[in-house]
This record gives structure tokens, C-alpha cells and sequence, in this order.
């Protein structure tokens, strides 16, 4: 800098401040027309983008689409339609902005927060990915390694599932996307299972019948499905016979028709007097064990106690 552009006194200071705030303030009011256009251009899209979207959910509504895939429809034709007005928006406040030169912005934006965000971006993709294709809906009860409740939305991001104890659970969708899901309502009706047990000494053939005829009256199962009761294992003390029958898909179901299968079971095996065995024990031992006896004792009326030992003693 020379000694020239340096002020002298206050003043000079002063009057430089003053033109610079001028100057930017000059500019400003140059560009109101320009920021007013710039506004007028984003209510614009505002509403195009509403009227759009609420035309678009009426034309897909009379169509038999998923769910999940008239979302992502509307919502990939929100994000056209606000990019689209977002450059406009550029383009009216920088007059000297080109198409050209907004893309090829974007271009070097997009790769810089690309990298930045790279996880958001991931979870972006994957969130249209299960949207477009994933068997599962809003309202389903799926599985994915330790969470399991019931989908109440899928995101573009990330996903928000209910557990059946009540816990909310938002989840990524890259971690959806990357590991096995079970959609448990993905059918109606769903396949359970139980194990009955009875003693060695009971008659095997007479002990399915009974719970065969016990399952009749059992008002959860889907009686026009198969219901199958076969010996399946010996046990250590019973012999186990496998029930399977179908119920409803929704976990209250499940556990409505369990219960009243197994109480049903335990209340056909106690008519028909068959044993449910404790498990039994047989403890051998490799020498004689020394047997000591010890003398009875009883309590007389007069609240003494007497004891009583043999004349071997």
C-alpha cells in the first residue's frame, strides 16, 4: 500500500466508511427489483409445487398403486419442481447467471457436499430404492436383526417404526436397505407353533387325538388352513409332540391363538388323564453309599419330646 491511499486524519476514515456504506447501499436498492422478482419466483413455485402434488395424489389415488410408491412419486416431482424453481430464482437475482453457468455450479456444489454428506446421500438413495421397490408398507410388522415393530413412515431418509413394547424407532435406510428385512404381515395369516409333551407310559396315537380334538374348539385358528399334530422328539422324561397351525398375521393375533392353543392342550390332556411329566431325574453312583439312620422323634401331649430308638442300639 502506499503512503498515498493512506488517510491523513479521522475524516478521510470517515468519508471512506461513508461511501463504501453508500455504495452497498446504492447497489441494494438497484437490486430490490431483482430480489422482489426473486421472491415473486419462489411463491410461484411455492404454489406450483402444492397444486401439483395435491393433483398428482388425486390422479394416483384412482390408480391401484403401493403406497410407498405414490409417495415417491410426489415426492421426486416436489424436488424437480423446487430445483427447477430454485434456479429460476438464481438466474432473476443474478442477472448475469446463465443456464450454463447455474449447472455447472450445481455440478461442483453436488460433488463437494456429496462428499461431505455422504451418509445422508446413502440413506437419500436408499430411501427411494425401498420406496420403489421394497415389499414392505406403512402399517407392516417387519424384522431387521433386533428391531422389530410396526412401520408407521418410511422417509426419504430414514424410516420410523413403532415397537410392539412401544418404543419409537427411527432407522436409517441404508440399514434397512442393507440387511435382510422379515415383513411378518407381508400374507394375512401366519403359520405357529408349539410343542406338547407326554409321559413314556401314555399312548402316544390316543394323546394326538386328544389334542387334535382340543384344537377344534380353538376359535383363532384358521380352520380352512391345515392344522398338524406329529411325535416329534423323545425327551428325557416325555415324549414331545409338534403342534402347527395357522392364525392371523398381527402380533396380538399371534398371542391370542398361543395362548388359547396351550390352554386348550392342558385342559384335553387333563381330561383325558394323561400325564404333562416334570422332567425326571435317575442319579447313579459309582459305590455304596453309607445309609445312616436316624432315630424318630415324636412330641407327646405333654409338649416333651420322647424319642424312640430300636434295642439294636
Amino acid at each position: 500500500m502506499s503512503e498515498s491511499s493512506i488517510p491523513d486524519s479521522v475524516g478521510e476514515v470517515t468519508i471512506s466508511i461513508r461511501g463504501t456504506v453508500l455504495g452497498v447501499w446504492s447497489d441494494f436498492v438497484d437490486h430490490i427489483p431483482f430480489i422482489a422478482a426473486a421472491l415473486m419466483v419462489l411463491l410461484l413455485t411455492w404454489g406450483t409445487v402444492t397444486a401439483t402434488t395435491l393433483l398428482l395424489n388425486r390422479a394416483l389415488e384412482r390408480r391401484r398403486l403401493r403406497e410407498s410408491l405414490k409417495d415417491l412419486l410426489c415426492r421426486l416431482t416436489a424436488i424437480s419442481l423446487w430445483m427447477l424453481g430454485l434456479l429460476l430464482c438464481a438466474m432473476v437475482l443474478f442477472p448475469g447467471l446463465t443456464p450454463t453457468r447455474a449447472l455447472g455450479a450445481l455440478g461442483l456444489v453436488s460433488i463437494a457436499v456429496g462428499f461431505a454428506f455422504r451418509d445422508i446421500f446413502e440413506n437419500f438413495f436408499a430411501g427411494i430404492l425401498i420406496l420403489w421397490r421394497f415389499p414392505f408398507e406403512r402399517g407392516d410388522v417387519i424384522t431387521c436383526q433386533d428391531i422389530t415393530g410396526r412401520v408407521l413412515q418410511v422417509n426419504v431418509r430414514m424410516s420410523v417404526i413403532r415397537r410392539t413394547s412401544g418404543e419409537l424407532v427411527t432407522v436409517p435406510n441404508s440399514f434397512l436397505f442393507k440387511n435382510p428385512v422379515e415383513v411378518l404381515t407381508d400374507r394375512p395369516m401366519r403359520r405357529m407353533s408349539v410343542v406338547a409333551a407326554v409321559a413314556y407310559d401314555e399312548d402316544l396315537d390316543a394323546a394326538v387325538e386328544v389334542i387334535e380334538s382340543a384344537l377344534r374348539e380353538c376359535g383363532s385358528i384358521l380352520h380352512e388352513q391345515p392344522v398338524q399334530v406329529f411325535p416329534l422328539a423323545f425327551s428325557s422324561s416325555s415324549v414331545d409332540i409338534e403342534v402347527t397351525w395357522w392364525c392371523g398375521s398381527q402380533p396380538v393375533d399371534q398371542r391370542r391363538s398361543r395362548g388359547e392353543v396351550i390352554g386348550a392342550i392342558k385342559r384335553g390332556l387333563n381330561q383325558a388323564g394323561m400325564e404333562i411329566p416334570y422332567p425326571y431325574r435317575m442319579l447313579t453312583f459309582k459305590k455304596p453309599l453309607p445309609v445312616e439312620v436316624t432315630p424318630r422323634t415324636d412330641t407327646a401331649d405333654s409338649g416333651q419330646q420322647v424319642s424312640y430308638r430300636s434295642d439294636e442300639e
